[in-house]
């Protein structure tokens, strides 16, 4: 049996302290944003790759959309999904599957994978490749992706914040301490990709992609406020088909 990777051991009991941590608490204001972008139309039909515990389609459900599926490689996570879904009646649709391996075929208007749901935790870049081309042909023409990506921009202009930081692999090494639903106190080692706007670019335009926006990235509020800089440690990525 292959070893697990770090995002899997992190996420295999996770889904309830999972929502204890900061990064998780924009969540209304970031589908205010999702929902300007498509400009408030509730027949879409809309796919969150990397949905983790649901946060982002749940709200969605709660103003009244109904279109709505998950993916998401992590049992532990999907499972605090349904229960939510399940005590407050909302109607989404969950599928364990890993983001590398979508099977769809122009099935979807709206695609989102924010705050790293399943983008820039890969080994090697290829299978990052391999999640942006499953998520080009599961989209409609015409339809929307929005993405949330670490920007290389930051560590290469502030070197000092981000130590563990590789400027010939764009990656970054770190440890990270936490404790899983069972109280078991836990320590990994992990590693993310930063990316460079002209990389992700080139990647979205050589599959199909038309037309490609960069913004800041800035937790709950609207990144259409926030042009891009060296200063957000992530930035928004907006594409149309």
């Amino acid at each position: 049996m292959a070893r697990r990777k770090w995002y899997e051991e992190l996420y295999a009991d996770f889904g309830y302290n999972y929502e204890n941590e900061p990064y998780v608490k924009g969540t209304e204001k970031e589908v205010d944003f999702i929902e300007k972008e498509i400009e408030f139309n509730k027949d879409l039909n809309i796919l969150d790759v990397g949905c983790g515990t649901g946060r982002h389609l749940l709200e969605l459900a709660r103003r009244g959309y109904k279109n709505l599926v998950g993916v998401d490689l992590s049992a532990s996570m999907l499972k605090r999904a349904r229960q939510k879904a399940s005590a407050e009646k909302l109607k989404i649709e969950l599928i364990q599957n890993d983001a590398q391996n979508l099977n769809f075929c122009y099935e979807f208007d709206l695609i989102i994978s924010i705050c790293e749901g399943a983008f820039s935790l890969m080994e090697d870049d290829q299978k990052d490749f391999e999640i942006l081309k499953g998520i080009f042909y599961a989209l409609v023409s015409d339809g929307k992706f929005i993405l949330t990506t670490p920007n290389a921009l930051y560590p290469l202009s502030n070197p000092e914040k981000v130590e563990s930081f590789d400027p010939v692999n764009m990656r970054e090494d770190f440890e990270l301490e936490f404790e899983d639903d069972s109280g078991r106190k836990n320590k990994l080692k992990g590693q993310q990709r930063f990316y460079l706007p002209s990389e992700i670019s080139w990647r979205l335009k050589s599959l199909g992609f038309s037309r490609v926006e960069f913004l800041g990235s800035y937790q709950g509020k609207d990144a259409r406020k926030h042009p891009l800089t060296e200063d957000h440690f992530e930035m928004t990525v907006i594409a149309t088909k």
